[in-house]
């Protein structure tokens, strides 16, 4: 029986393009051990009985075999065969970390993450910019090949599907929710009652300012519930609202209050106010989303709304370490600087 369910767990993986045969044999015998089909001191198949099984070169089983033993998972006994070393593949482990892009605050989570995994996991990152068809294809090309998965998911309907191939205790589900069934993994972000919460603890200073002008672009990686909460804010406090698609480098005015989600619209609106002799705080008002430290810093401090990255990196390495399903939002909390 269990000779039977580890020659499935193989040929599950041979539709992964990207793998060669001794990658589906290491990969399909470290998932049998992630699903208990396999135990310590359990005898794996002889090379001659898995070239009859799967149909692969003696030379290829042995390789792979070769692999799992150097990384102390299986071991070798002379004249008997092969056997399970340990079931604590997460010595060993492959995790896989796909994300939107390699902003400062994603750069943040990234070394959390890392830190608390420690140096006997490998890390693979990959980058999707929040285009589908290069989210589609990553997926395509990264499943199988890794024990966990770790994913913030492009919002729409169609990355259902996707993201729900991947095994459930398997993968965290970070940033932005999706419909997902009840028992999926997560740790993401809320955004309309902690954006709309934010806006109105600052009402005050921004309507000392003439006008309130908010940069969003639709079909973009912006979350709507932010947009949605800005026109529900300056309708409920009769706030002089205004929404442009971008910052046109070179036309910021006074008494004004810019409120950005992208950081490189925020330099280029900083820039601007120094050339222009406009001070933060003063003179404009200034309002970014996602915290980091260079925010902390430049300009006496750029007022933001975030969610603490650091530790969503260290709640996902957790979850990555230990397996213990978790579902937890995480609200973005007003921190208040000299900008607004």
């Amino acid at each position: 029986m269990k000779l039977q369910q580890l020659i499935i767990e193989i040929k599950a993986l041979e539709n992964v393009s990207t793998f060669s045969k001794h990658e589906q044999l290491v990969q399909g015998i470290i998932n049998a051990l992630d699903q208990k089909i396999l135990v310590r001191g359990d005898a794996l198949p002889s090379v001659n009985k898995m070239i009859k099984e799967v149909g692969f070169a003696g030379e290829t089983i042995a390789k792979a075999y070769k692999e799992l033993v150097s990384r102390g998972i299986i071991e070798s006994k002379h004249r008997k065969g092969y056997f399970v070393a340990t079931e604590d593949t997460g010595q060993h482990l492959r995790v896989c970390l796909l994300l939107y892009a390699f902003d400062t605050f994603q750069e943040t989570f990234y070394q959390s993450f890392r830190n608390k995994l420690g140096e006997n996991i490998q890390l693979d990152l990959f980058f999707h910019h929040n285009n589908f068809a290069v989210f589609e294809n990553t997926i395509n090309n990264i499943k199988g090949k890794y024990g966990m998965y770790v994913i913030a998911p492009i919002d729409v309907p169609e990355s259902i599907p996707l993201v729900g191939q991947f095994p459930i205790n398997k993968l965290l589900i970070v940033d932005r929710q999706i419909e997902l069934s009840e028992e999926h993994s997560y740790i993401v972000q809320e955004f309309k009652k902690s954006s709309y919460r934010a806006f109105v603890e600052l009402a005050d200073r921004i309507k000392e300012f003439d006008q309130f002008v908010f940069f969003f672009k639709q079909q973009s990686a912006e979350p709507n519930d932010i947009l949605d909460s800005f026109q529900r804010f300056v309708k409920d406090y009769q706030i002089n609202g205004i929404i442009k698609s971008k910052y046109e480098p070179g036309s910021i005015t006074s008494d004004k209050v810019y409120f950005t989600i992208h950081n490189l619209e925020l330099w280029e609106i900083l820039k601007d106010s120094k050339i222009k002799g406009l001070k933060a705080g003063k003179d404009i008002g200034i309002l970014s989303h996602n915290d980091d430290n260079i925010k902390e810093i430049i300009f006496d401090g750029i007022t933001t709304f975030s969610i603490d990255f650091a530790k969503m990196g260290e709640m996902a390495a957790e979850f990555v370490l230990f397996r213990k399903p978790i579902k937890h939002i995480m609200k973005n909390e007003l921190i208040r600087r000299n900008s607004l």
